[in-house]
């Protein structure tokens, strides 16, 4: 059968569903959902160029790629690529296609480098590094059974502590963006973020329908908000943390782990069964906060990326 490459149509339900379905066999540890995948789409801001491939054999989807530029860095010139092939349909020549594809995009952009993320097995690495791309940092997928295992006990609250909703800021989520912002900037990557766009941040997570903010935790010092632990779903029994931080000055002080238990235990009270997250290879002390809360590390990705001209 012949494969057909082409854009991904957001109002097709065929499309976000086959895109879907791709992703989640061939990425089981991150949430997608047909929905949240047309919003993406629909939503991405103008100056990232996104661009979600399929790849299609005799009307069915076997192949995906999310392909853009990286529009919240200082440093201009910088796309991404990732894709993923159906895990029976591999080795067939799906991958090239996709990239080739995302390589004229890419061009037309202006992009000087490319990154990528690869699970982290034979098969991908040769085929990343024969498109010329090198190996960079790696990254940890992390699962917690959330029905067998047992969580560490919710503590007492320090005095001037309290714990609080994402929900509880409906009405003005501002705060929640300075310290997404602030956390986001000292997580380990390749690449330099500058997060200073709150309507961007508002469509793109705030208002993302994944994002559940009753199981969002925040930890505020005094009436400040100091850290936080956000959360998705999707919309079934899994439950994703997406980021955890503390703002810089009330780092040391166990705020974080507070805020991610409570969110752990209120998920587990709604019924989710299992939960899931990331982290950067050399990001040993939130590798060491979520051993302590039972998560045991499912697969590993590597950063690659390739110089353009």
């Amino acid at each position: 059968m012949t494969v057909i490459v082409r854009e991904l149509r957001p109002e097709v339900r065929a499309d976000t569903e086959g895109f879907a379905h791709v992703r989640q066999q061939a990425l089981p540890y991150i949430l997608y959902t047909p929905e949240a995948i047309a919003y993406d789409v629909t939503h991405a801001h103008p100056d990232a160029h996104y661009l979600p491939l399929v790849a299609e054999e005799d009307g069915e989807v076997i192949g995906t790629a999310n392909v853009g530029m990286v529009h919240d860095s200082p440093e201009p010139g910088q796309g991404y690529i990732n894709l993923y092939v159906h895990p029976e349909r591999t080795r067939r020549g799906v991958g090239s296609l996709l990239v080739r594809a995302a390589d004229e995009h890419l061009a037309a952009q202006g992009a000087t480098k490319v990154f990528a993320w690869v699970l982290d097995e034979p098969g991908n690495r040769v085929f990343a590094e024969r498109h010329g791309y090198r190996a960079s940092r790696s990254a940890h997928f992390l699962r917690l059974d959330l029905v067998n295992g047992s969580l560490p006990p919710l503590q007492d609250l320090p005095p001037g502590v309290e714990l609080r909703s994402a929900a509880d800021f409906a009405d003005d989520p501002r705060p929640l963006f300075t310290l997404d912002a602030e956390t986001m900037a000292d997580e380990p990557s390749d690449v330099d973020y500058e997060f200073t766009d709150y309507e961007a941040w508002l469509e793109s997570t705030w208002r993302h329908p994944l994002l559940s903010p009753e199981l969002t935790s925040v930890a505020l010092v005094d009436g400040r908000p100091a850290a936080f632990s956000a959360a998705r779903t999707d919309g079934g029994t899994r439950y994703g943390t997406v980021m955890t931080g503390t703002a810089r000055d009330f780092r040391g002080r166990g705020l974080a782990k507070l805020a991610k238990n409570d969110s752990l235990h209120r998920a587990r009270a709604a019924g989710f069964t299992e939960a899931f997250t990331g982290n950067d290879a050399g990001n040993g002390p939130m590798l060491a906060i979520n051993k302590w809360f039972g998560y045991e590390i499912c697969a590993t990705e590597v950063r690659y990326v390739r110089e353009l001209g």
